[in-house]
């Protein structure tokens, strides 16, 4: 091969090159995007209005819940408790004891059932408000019970669970009824708007 074709091999690829540069050179001249003043993506981050996570609102107190409680209710969520609790007068405990006659029981003393001594140890009877309590977190109020029950979060479900303990007995205790409960919730009646306060006697024969 002599210098001649040589010249024209270089030649080519230098006018190809000069073609793609100038090619190039075209194309940012006609598509030049905007560059950001910072790499990458920016994304807007909205300010939650929620703040932290709210805490879940505390139940109405038990009286009030016992107001609207239901038996019939209370013995279909207790269905729950049915494997290890009996409710029927002279059944046999199991792994928990017998809750016939539960409500104002003292704590802790069924027969022939061996309770913790946590729960031993909290003394008194079972009133609706330590029920109510016991059932919500049994680990909470009495620490080192026996009982792996998790606890019924709703106060409405427990309410129903005490009316239906409460009927189990050979004497039920006399719990709040709707009218009761919506009396105690009635505020006091506020004076009379504008009404002037009645002046204080003057004695007689006294300058005002």
């Amino acid at each position: 091969m002599d210098s001649f074709e040589i010249n024209k091999i270089l030649g080519a690829l230098l006018f190809t090159c000069l073609c793609l540069l100038s090619l190039n050179i075209a194309a940012e001249a006609v598509f030049h995007p905007a560059k950001p003043a910072k790499p990458g993506f920016e994304v807007a981050a909205t300010e939650s209005t929620a703040g932290p996570a709210a805490a879940k609102e505390p139940d109405e107190p038990i009286e009030k819940l016992l107001a609207s409680a239901t038996v019939e209710k209370g013995a279909n969520a207790a269905k729950k408790c049915a494997a290890c609790h009996t409710f029927g007068k002279g059944e046999p405990n199991r792994v928990g004891p017998n809750l016939y006659g539960v409500v104002g029981r003292p704590k802790g003393t069924e027969a022939k059932f061996d309770y913790s001594a946590a729960l031993k140890g909290k003394g008194g009877n079972w009133s609706v408000d330590d029920l109510d309590k016991f059932l919500a977190n049994p680990k909470a109020f009495a620490p080192g019970t026996k009982m792996s029950f998790a606890g019924l979060p709703r106060g409405s479900e427990r309410a129903d669970v005490i009316a239906y303990l409460n009927s189990k007995s050979d004497n039920p205790a006399p719990l709040p009824k709707a009218a009761d409960a919506g009396a105690a919730a009635k505020p006091a009646e506020a004076p009379a708007a504008g009404a002037a306060a009645k002046p204080a006697e003057v004695p007689a024969g006294q300058k005002k």
